[in-house]
Formats: C-alpha cells, sequence, structure tokens
C-alpha cells in the first residue's frame, strides 16, 4: 500500500505524457496538412452529407470564412491543450506534483470540451454529423474523449497537494 502513490504517480506521468503526445501530432498534422481535416469541418458545418432534412438543415454553416474560423479555433485550442500537457508532463518528471496535477486537469478538460462539446455534441448532434457515412468523427471524437477521462481521473487519484508536494 505504500507504493500506490508513487504509483499513481507515474501512472499519471506516463497517461499525461501520451495524451500530450497525441494532442501535439493532432495540432502538427492539423497544421502540417491543413487541407485534409479543413475539408472534414466544412462538410460537416455545410450538413452536405446528412440526410437533408429540411427541419435540421436551417442549421447548417455554408459560409466557407466561417467554417475556416472554426477549423482554425480548433487548431490553435488543440495546440494550447498539447503545450498545457507538455508542460504537466514536464512538472509530473520533476516531481511537482500538486502543479502536474492542477495543469493535467486542465489540459485534459480543455480536450473533453473541445471534442465531447464540440465534436460529439455541437457536430454529431446540432449538425448531425452521426448522419454522414463519409463525414463522421463521432468515433474518433469519442476515443479522445474517453482517453482524456482516464487521464483525469488517474490524475485525481494522486495524493492530494499537501501531500503531493512532499519529495521522498
Amino acid at each position: 500500500m505504500a507504493n500506490t502513490p508513487r504509483t499513481l504517480t507515474l501512472a499519471a506521468t506516463v497517461l499525461t505524457g501520451i495524451l500530450a503526445l497525441y494532442i501535439a501530432l493532432v495540432a502538427l498534422g492539423n497544421i502540417t496538412d491543413f487541407d485534409s481535416n479543413q475539408q472534414f469541418v466544412r462538410h460537416v458545418l455545410a450538413m452536405d452529407t446528412t440526410f437533408k432534412d429540411d427541419d435540421l438543415m436551417w442549421r447548417a454553416i455554408t459560409s466557407e470564412g466561417v467554417q475556416d474560423t472554426a477549423y482554425v479555433a480548433i487548431i490553435v485550442w488543440e495546440t494550447v491543450a498539447a503545450f498545457v500537457l507538455i508542460y504537466a508532463t514536464w512538472l509530473w518528471v520533476r516531481r511537482d506534483h500538486a502543479p502536474a496535477r492542477r495543469m493535467t486537469t486542465y489540459g485534459t478538460l480543455m480536450l473533453m470540451l473541445l471534442f465531447g462539446a464540440g465534436f460529439i455534441g455541437i457536430g454529431g448532434e446540432w449538425f448531425a454529423m452521426w448522419q454522414s457515412e463519409d463525414w463522421n468523427g463521432l468515433e474518433a471524437a469519442t476515443r479522445v474523449f474517453l482517453l482524456s477521462g482516464v487521464v483525469l481521473i488517474v490524475t485525481q487519484l494522486t495524493p492530494g497537494d499537501a501531500d503531493a508536494t512532499r519529495r521522498p
């Protein structure tokens, strides 16, 4: 039982690092291959591959300027989340547990907001992305949302701020 805090801290460090690496690669991919996911965002917002239900189509955003602004905002959010999680990983490695726990919490919540509220909620339901066979990112969004949730839970199980700041 004495090693449980160390084991949880190691798990939080590794999981935070994995999530940081993943979202950094996602952001880098979106920056260096801008067009691929730009098309995804455009099609989801335009709702051009959904069932064309008149009761839903009023939600569609067909302005490429607005679509591209949304895409750039997504990339910026992913990039900031990546930096927060990279910093959190560095803090875990340095054994600055209380700030590491706080930064990991911020980073995971940023990703849960983006992938949960943004992609699953707004994209999946408001823009009916679930109806599209070609431009449906719900599975990928759910994967990131759940991974972020696991990292958040493990992080919250690490010793509290008072205990975590003591170094062995």
